[in-house]
C-alpha cells in the first residue's frame, strides 16, 4: 500500500497496518538531520506520509537586518526565531479595514509547485496549508492586544476581519482544489498552555461561525479538513468534530491527556503529535524518547492516529533523541519503504 492509502484507511477509521507519521523540524534541527544524512534528501530520509504543499504562512521578502514580510505586509524579526518570527509593528493601527487592501489569494507562487512535488512524491497524502489561517491572521494583522480588546470594544469589527480572512483563505482552498490533494491543513494557535486564550464563550461567538464557512468549502470538494492548533484545545473538540475536522494536530502531551483523548475519541477525530517537545525531546535521555515513542505507537496501532513530535523538533534536541523516534517508526512490523 501506498502511504496516501494509509493515511486515507486512518481517516476512514480503519486499523492500518502499522502507525503512519509525519514529523517536522526547525531549521535548526534539520541542519542537524542533513548533516547526519549526507546527500540523501531530508524528504527521502524521512518518508514523511503527508506531502506539504502550499506556501502555509505566506510567501517572505528579505527586509534585510533578520526581518522579512509576508505577502500581508507583516513584518517578521527572526533574529533569535529563525523560522516564523516575532511580529514587528501593526498592519492595522485602528480597527477598520478602510485603508487596507488583502493581497491575491491566487498568487501563483501559492500553487507553483504542486504538480511536481506531487509527480515526485505521489505515493504520499497530499496536503495543501494555509498557515495563519484565522485568529493568527487577524492577530499579526491587528497587533494580539488590540485584537482581545477589539472581541469586547470592536465587535464588528472583528466578524468582518475574520470573515474577510476566511474569504481570503477560501479562494485559495478553492484554487487548490483543482489540484490532485487530499486535505486542506488550517494553521491556527488559540490555546495556552491552559485553556483558550480568548475563552470559549469568545471562540464560539467568534471562531465558530467562520470556521463552519472555511471547513465546509473544503468538505464541499470533497477533501478532508485538518488543523493544528498549539496548547489546551481539547474543550472545543466537539464543536471541531460538528464543524466537520478529521484531523488534530499537534496533541501536546503536557497539555492533554493523550491516551484518554486518543481512546475518547478514536472513530471520529484523527490525531497527529503526541511526543514531548516541551520535555522529553530536549531533556530526556535516549531511552526515554524511545520509550514515549513505543507508547504512543503501541496506542496507535488500533487507528486514529498518526504519529509525530508535538511541534516541529527544535534545535536545542539532540542528534542522537533525532534519531531515537525515526528509527522505531521507519521499523514497525509491516512498513515497508515504498
Amino acid at each position: 500500500m501506498t502511504k496516501r492509502e494509509i493515511i486515507q484507511m486512518v481517516l476512514q477509521g480503519q486499523k492500518p497496518p502499522y502507525v503512519p507519521w509525519s514529523c517536522g523540524f526547525t531549521q535548526e534541527a534539520k541542519a542537524k538531520l542533513q548533516a547526519h544524512f549526507g546527500a540523501v534528501a531530508l524528504e527521502d530520509a524521512l518518508q514523511n506520509h503527508l506531502l506539504k504543499l502550499g506556501s502555509d504562512i505566506g510567501f517572505f521578502t528579505d527586509l534585510g537586518h533578520d526581518h522579512v514580510q509576508d505577502v500581508f505586509g507583516v513584518v517578521w524579526d527572526r533574529s533569535i526565531d529563525k523560522d516564523i518570527g516575532n511580529v514587528e509593528g501593526c498592519v492595522l493601527p485602528e480597527p477598520t479595514l478602510k485603508q487596507y487592501t488583502f493581497p491575491d489569494p491566487l498568487d501563483r507562487r501559492f500553487f507553483a509547485d504542486i504538480p511536481d512535488r506531487i509527480a515526485k512524491y505521489g505515493d504520499r497524502f497530499r496536503v495543501f496549508q494555509i498557515g495563519f489561517s484565522l485568529y493568527e491572521r487577524a492577530w499579526t494583522l491587528r497587533g494580539m492586544q488590540n485584537l482581545l480588546m477589539d472581541f469586547y470594544d470592536h465587535p464588528e469589527f472583528v466578524h468582518e476581519l475574520l470573515n474577510t480572512i476566511a474569504d481570503y483563505n477560501i479562494a485559495q482552498v478553492k484554487a487548490a482544489l483543482k489540484y490532485d490533494i487530499d486535505a486542506v491543513y488550517f494553521g491556527d494557535d488559540w490555546g495556552q498552555q491552559r485553556g483558550l486564550q480568548m475563552g470559549p464563550r469568545l471562540w464560539h461567538k467568534f471562531i465558530q461561525p467562520v470556521l463552519k464557512r472555511m471547513y465546509a468549502a473544503v468538505h464541499d470538494g470533497g477533501k478532508y479538513v485538518f488543523i493544528h492548533s498549539c496548547g489546551d484545545v481539547d474543550e472545543v473538540f466537539d464543536d471541531l468534530i460538528g464543524l466537520g475536522l478529521n484531523c488534530f494536530n499537534p496533541f501536546q502531551p503536557e497539555v492533554m491527556d493523550v491516551a484518554a483523548l486518543m481512546q475518547q475519541y478514536r472513530g471520529r477525530l484523527v490525531f497527529h503529535g503526541g511526543l514531548s517537545t516541551q520535555k522529553t525531546l530536549p531533556y530526556g535521555t535516549v531511552e526515554d524518547v524511545r520509550a514515549e515513542t513505543r507508547r504512543l505507537l503501541e496506542m496507535g496501532r488500533a487507528g486514529g492516529y498518526l504519529f509525530a513530535p508535538a511541534h516541529d523538533v527544535e534545535g536545542d534536541v539532540s542528534l542522537e533523541n533525532i534519531l531515537a523516534f525515526i528509527e522505531l517508526i521507519q521499523n514497525q512490523p509491516g512498513y515497508r519503504n515504498n
